[in-house]
């Protein structure tokens, strides 16, 4: 095993080489910079002028150099010196910035995930275990629903009908866990669900699909007929063996830690990754955006990493050469 992580570590230095050079040049392709919306901010109109701002901007923020020469200064930093760099729109250093927004998004993730996991397991084991009963066709419904459903509806529903009811909506501003718990949770929890509820569909779907494969397996059959009790075939013998999908498809939803959701945090107000990449995005902040991409890459690959070390501890039958 200690091989093959080494590999596996190896290989993430070309895929993230790979990965930067994409992102960096391909966000500069992009119609605008950064100085024109600086200079359209300014609502300037001597077109002098302009021209002596933008080269006055342009070597205060390093866009005087060749493209080429300002990414091998970017990796420079990142690698030499693990610099982020600074934001080209606040000036502000993008490592504290990134240390306030990530908290935001883990949480939101967290909660987002444990409620998918909590809803998708259960039911979809059920379902599986009940085939073609009521209950099997209400989970698969409730699957449907929650796949075809979009989030940034049901967030809008959350916000809209609440407030007409009960007269109750989310807080404005962003309470920090340590100043308000309460008001914390309080805030991260409608957000949280509508986000599991997203995700549950697609798990659900899948545990359904493994158990009943599983669940025709000649080991089940012979655990069967040996009188196991059924908690004891399901428990011990068919669960472990349906994860192993379910796991490849639960790492694909973990980046949501790290990136955050762009929609769910627009709608609830929650200052996280997905809208500061979005709000990045919007004025050409560069280095921001290089620098959030980069952070979730190498979070999506440590992810899949472990992912393939799970397989071993839930299936002994997997070896790693």
């Amino acid at each position: 095993m200690r091989n093959y992580i080494i590999q596996r570590l190896l290989l993430v230095i070309p895929t993230l080489l790979l990965v930067s050079l994409i992102v960096f040049f391909a966000i500069r392709m992009i119609p605008g910079d950064v100085i024109d919306v600086m200079l359209s901010e300014q609502a300037s109109i001597n077109w002098e002028a302009d021209e002596d701002t933008r080269k006055m901007l342009e070597a205060r923020l390093g866009l005087d150099v060749p493209a080429h020469i300002q990414y091998v200064r970017w990796l420079g930093n990142i690698v030499l010196r693990g610099d982020l760099g600074k934001s080209l729109w606040r000036e502000t250093l993008i490592r504290d910035d990134i240390l306030r927004k990530v908290p935001v998004s883990i949480e939101l993730g967290i909660f987002g995930i444990v409620i998918g996991l909590l809803i998708s397991f259960p039911i979809g084991i059920y379902s599986a275990i009940r085939q073609d009963t009521a209950g099997d066709y209400i989970g698969r419904t409730f699957a449907i629903g929650a796949v075809a459903i979009p989030n940034f509806w049901l967030g809008v529903m959350a916000v809209v009908f609440p407030s007409i009811w009960w007269g109750w909506s989310p807080p404005i501003s962003y309470i920090p866990f340590t100043e308000d718990p309460i008001g914390n949770l309080t805030q991260f929890t409608p957000p949280g669900i509508i986000l599991g509820m997203a995700m549950s569909g697609i798990n659900m779907r899948m545990m359904r699909t493994m158990m009943l494969e599983v669940l025709r397996q000649d080991y089940i059959r012979t655990a069967w007929s040996k009188g196991l009790p059924e908690r004891v075939v399901i428990l011990r013998h068919a669960i472990k063996n349906a994860l192993l999908p379910t796991l490849t498809l639960l790492g694909l939803t973990l980046p949501v830690l790290v990136g955050g959701t762009v929609v769910i945090e627009q709608i609830f107000n929650l200052p996280g990754m997905g809208r500061f990449l979005v709000a990045s995005a919007g004025v050409r902040d560069y280095s921001v955006i290089s620098a959030i991409v980069l952070l979730v890459s190498v979070f999506v690959v440590l992810i899949n990493l472990a992912v393939d070390l799970c397989y071993g501890l839930v299936d002994p039958r997997i070896r790693y050469n």
